[in-house]
């Protein structure tokens, strides 16, 4: 187990690429889901200096807030409502450059300027999961911020289906 982590690098390639390995270290060999999926929240949140970054689980028909880092956030969302409630409908990732303006935006924090949302697979091709990460800068995720945040789902989904 990882006691720090170190995200070198000048662009966003660079320090995913170099966080990425960091993610799988940090969790190999834990056998407690939940210890796993709070660390890969935190690393990816201080490691990418985001401002908020979490999982939704699908529980009763609905998204139940689950590990996470930053701000309160909201506690549950219902199926289509919100980008996260949008991504477990559509089965998608969604990324959002301005939240103010995507209709029927959940306001957890007035300070989430944008968004990338990630669905998170069962070993049924279910959403079982959300995987929210919120920037307070407008327009701030790109292709590359989805290429290597589907990255981090198969380690999500790795963990969750074992």
């Amino acid at each position: 187990m990882a006691e720090s982590l170190a995200v070198s690098g000048s662009t966003r390639k660079d320090q995913y690429t170099s966080l990425l390995p960091q993610l799988k270290a940090l969790v190999e060999g834990e056998t407690d889901k939940w210890a796993a999926l709070g660390n890969i929240m935190s690393a990816i949140k201080y490691g990418m200096n985001f401002f908020w970054v979490g999982l939704y689980v699908v529980k009763n028909n609905e998204l139940v807030l689950s590990s996470f880092q930053g701000t309160v956030a909201c506690t549950r969302i219902a199926f289509g409502k919100g980008v996260c409630g949008h991504c477990w409908k559509e089965k998608k990732i969604i990324i959002v450059d301005n939240v103010d303006l995507f209709a029927g935006h959940i306001a957890c924090s007035s300070e989430s300027k944008s968004e990338i949302v990630l669905p998170v697979f069962d070993k049924k091709g279910e959403v079982a999961m959300v995987f929210d990460v919120d920037s307070e800068h407008l327009a701030h995720f790109s292709q590359t911020d989805e290429k290597y945040l589907k990255e981090v789902v198969l380690i999500i989904e790795k963990i969750i289906n074992a």
